[in-house]
């Protein structure tokens, strides 16, 4: 008896981007054709004109999230009105994969600008879909093959962070990584985290954060049974011959992560949401309205969390059948 196909819901983010040609260049790829099914969020006549340009006219079921004809879209550009398209294609396509109706979230990347010019504030998907599962213990994770990383603080101002990365919060987030990467058949995890400060403080004199929460917090978690090093250096962490020792990385905030993931793994990185009860991935890259429509987007990174998302939905429907 042959398995049922996991269905992927696709949103195709904000219209003026390269989110419409990724999502019908992927929805049409023969790469996915006995691998999975799948459903486009999205403005329909956007999606038809993205697929009359990429993929031949082939279009999957596509749900629409809002009107807006291609002929009145205005490429490249910030606008509430696409704004409000992507977060509803959003919102609709969450709703969708927590009543069973997918088995997992793939989203194309939005303009956060472009949600608070329609009058919704908003900071990014994760929150939004944490919001909508009713979620509070979540934590974005970038990963590329072996190279995993997570985020004590994300899309706060920097001002914040060093309130904001206290012992409680370190422990949370360094858990859910352990736990992902166990998911991943990994029983032990090796881990390591960032310091706050650079020089991980100089034992307090450059900042007392790190004496303060760091340092207890990773002991903590070692008395827990996780296997974690550090705080090391923010700029020593991310060299070769120290990654390469670790199954996971954890951060302090969102640039001290994410400028050297990018520049280690921007073709080819995945992030995806840990603690949700939905499987969510999506590209490690923005809306590039600077090549947007014109049919040169690399489709690296899309296909990656496409990948991803494909093989936790097989695994998470594995482990319904074993029940």
């Amino acid at each position: 008896m042959l398995k049922p196909l996991p269905v992927i819901a696709v949103t195709m983010g904000d219209p003026a981007g390269i989110g419409p040609e990724l999502a019908v260049r992927a929805a049409a790829d023969p790469r996915w054709n006995d691998r999975a099914r799948f459903v486009l969020y999205g403005e329909p006549s956007i999606l038809a004109e993205a697929a009359k340009r990429w993929s031949r006219g082939v279009l999957p079921e596509v749900r629409s999230s809002g009107e807006l004809p291609f002929s009145e879209l205005v490429i490249g550009e910030a606008s509430g009105r696409c704004g409000r398209i992507a977060y509803d294609g959003l919102t609709l396509a969450t709703q969708d994969v927590l009543a069973g109706r997918a088995d997992a979230l793939v989203t194309a990347p939005m303009n956060k600008y472009s949600v608070n010019l329609a009058g919704i504030p908003f900071t990014g998907h994760t929150e939004r879909i944490a919001e909508l599962c009713n979620c509070r213990n979540f934590v974005m994770m970038q990963s590329s093959g072996s190279l995993r990383m997570v985020f004590v603080t994300c899309h706060i101002p920097l001002a914040e962070v060093a309130a904001q990365a206290t012992r409680e919060n370190i422990i949370r987030v360094t858990e859910l990584l352990a736990e992902a990467i166990q998911a991943e058949g990994i029983a032990s995890p090796k881990l390591a985290a960032a310091a706050i400060n650079p020089h991980a403080g100089e034992n307090g004199c450059m900042g007392s954060e790190d004496e303060e929460n760091v340092k207890p917090a990773l002991a903590e978690l070692r008395r827990r049974g996780i296997d974690i090093d550090g705080p090391f250096p923010p700029d020593t962490l991310f060299i070769e011959s120290t990654r390469r020792r670790y199954d996971g990385l954890v951060t302090m905030y969102h640039d001290q992560g994410h400028i050297p993931f990018k520049m280690l793994a921007f073709d080819s990185g995945v992030n995806s949401t840990l603690g949700l009860p939905v499987i969510r991935t999506s590209p490690d890259h923005g809306t590039a309205f600077d090549i947007a429509w014109c049919g040169i987007a690399d489709t690296g990174s899309f296909y990656a969390a496409i990948d991803l998302a494909i093989r936790r939905a097989n695994r998470k429907n594995e482990l319904k059948m074993e029940k």
